[in-house]
């Protein structure tokens, strides 16, 4: 009886730790099953969406029920207009004089009479040289020719003695030849004196150095107190004219017939100066002269503009971009240039634009293009005058997608779904139909 008593004592536990793992196990596959039937009733409810297709809300073509979101634009209409042909060049803008002041003479530099950076005249004062050595030898100069004219006026009374004496036969005519070798021989003297005395006021002029042309002065090279001669490499400053100013460029080789036939019929040929960026004009002038041969390393020739540069937006060595007016083209079709593309829409690669109907759809129209001025080209076909072509928002188009213009009404606006009060689409019988803004119905399939 014992030994029944604790078999059934052991056995009790036994029992409930099983009972504990089948309940565990139910639970476990009944979580499953309601994970199953979940995911059944979605995927009867929202049906994996097909290639193309897009849901509601998320503001997506919906494919299936014929809606397609418009695209919003922005257009331009095709025109008539002139057409400046232009011919892009990199110049350097070079001035037409550039001048090293520099001293003629040797001495101290005792004034240094300008600023650096200043504008200057041609003539005015800029630095003075001790002027005393020359002013003495000028006064040297001048007493040898005093003494020089005195001996030569001496000779010439001598001389006209010698003259008279001769009728009479008191002298001999060798003594005056000699008298006259005599006075030739002061007279050249005299001229000598001359010359010298022109030489040393020449140096005493060089004392007081003068711009030689108009311009802008550079960055003072020796400070007062210096001993200067001509032979000073960096001189005592530099002066360069900025008004006007020029820039030189290089055209292709093919432009020159062109450009010259211009210039032989008198036309003036407008050059624009832009910065760096290509974007700011800096400077507005002409065309001055074409170079006399061609450069056969590149194939181009240079030319020279004028500018007058009042502002003093160019600066020598400065690099400009340079645009030469070649000629006007009038009455031709234009329109923005940020309405051409370049792809293949139809499978053969082209130039093409996105030409808005009437219906408020993009159609594509391959075109064939002219002359570029800017933000603005020529159409040579494909277009007429009055095409309102897309500029902006055509990378997001396709051939008959619907459009929204920046001006449009609400009655252009392509057809979208209604909307019930609790913002849901509506739906009839189940089924993806209901009705358009305009209140015509649309099929599942349309």
């Amino acid at each position: 009886m014992l030994n029944e008593q604790e078999h059934e004592t052991s056995a009790a536990p036994v029992g409930r730790f099983a009972f504990l793992r089948r309940r565990k196990f139910a639970l476990i596959l009944l979580a499953v099953l309601l994970v199953l039937v979940f995911m059944a009733v979605k995927n009867i409810s929202h049906p994996p969406q097909q290639p193309g297709q897009r849901r509601f809300g998320q503001g997506r073509n919906f494919a299936g029920a014929g809606f397609n979101q418009a695209v919003s634009v922005a257009v331009a209409t095709v025109s008539t207009g002139d057409v400046q042909v232009r011919i892009p060049a990199l110049g350097t803008v070079t001035p037409l004089a550039t001048v090293t002041v520099r001293t003629q003479i040797s001495g101290q530099l005792q004034k240094v009479a300008f600023k650096e950076g200043q504008h200057v005249k041609k003539g005015d004062f800029l630095a003075q040289i001790d002027p005393r050595p020359y002013e003495a030898q000028l006064a040297q100069d001048r007493g040898n020719l005093r003494k020089d004219r005195s001996l030569l006026a001496d000779a010439k009374l001598d001389l006209k003695r010698f003259e008279e004496l001769i009728k009479e036969d008191s002298v001999a005519q060798q003594q005056l030849d000699t008298q006259r070798a005599l006075v030739e021989q002061y007279e050249g003297t005299v001229e000598s004196d001359l010359a010298q005395i022109r030489t040393a006021q020449i140096n005493l002029d060089y004392t007081h150095i003068v711009s030689p042309v108009t311009g802008r002065i550079g960055l003072r090279q020796v400070d007062e107190g210096n001993y200067v001669t001509p032979g000073d490499t960096n001189g005592l400053a530099v002066v360069t004219q900025l008004q006007p100013i020029t820039a030189l460029f290089s055209i292709p080789e093919d432009n020159v017939g062109a450009i010259m036939q211009r210039l032989h019929d008198g036309a003036v040929l407008r050059v624009e100066a832009y910065d760096r960026s290509n974007s700011a004009l800096l400077e507005a002038g002409k065309l001055l002269t074409v170079d006399n041969q061609i450069d056969v390393t590149t194939g181009t020739v240079r030319l020279r503009a004028q500018f007058d540069n009042e502002d003093g937006k160019l600066f020598p060595n400065q690099f400009v971009n340079i645009r030469l007016l070649q000629d006007v083209l009038h009455d031709q079709m234009v329109m923005p240039a940020a309405a051409v593309h370049r792809g293949a829409p139809d499978g053969v690669t082209s130039t093409f634009v996105y030409v808005v109907t009437p219906q408020m759809t993009a159609t594509v129209k391959p075109v064939t293009l002219g002359v570029a001025d800017g933000d603005t080209i020529a159409v040579t076909s494909g277009l007429s005058v009055g095409d309102i072509v897309v500029t902006e928002g055509g990378d997001r188009l396709r051939d008959g997608a619907q459009v929204i213009l920046p001006t449009a009404t609400p009655a252009q606006v392509a057809p979208k779904r209604p909307v019930s009060a609790n913002g849901r689409r509506n739906f009839k019988g189940g089924r993806r139909g209901g009705r358009t803004a305009s209140g015509q119905a649309a099929s599942p399939g349309s």
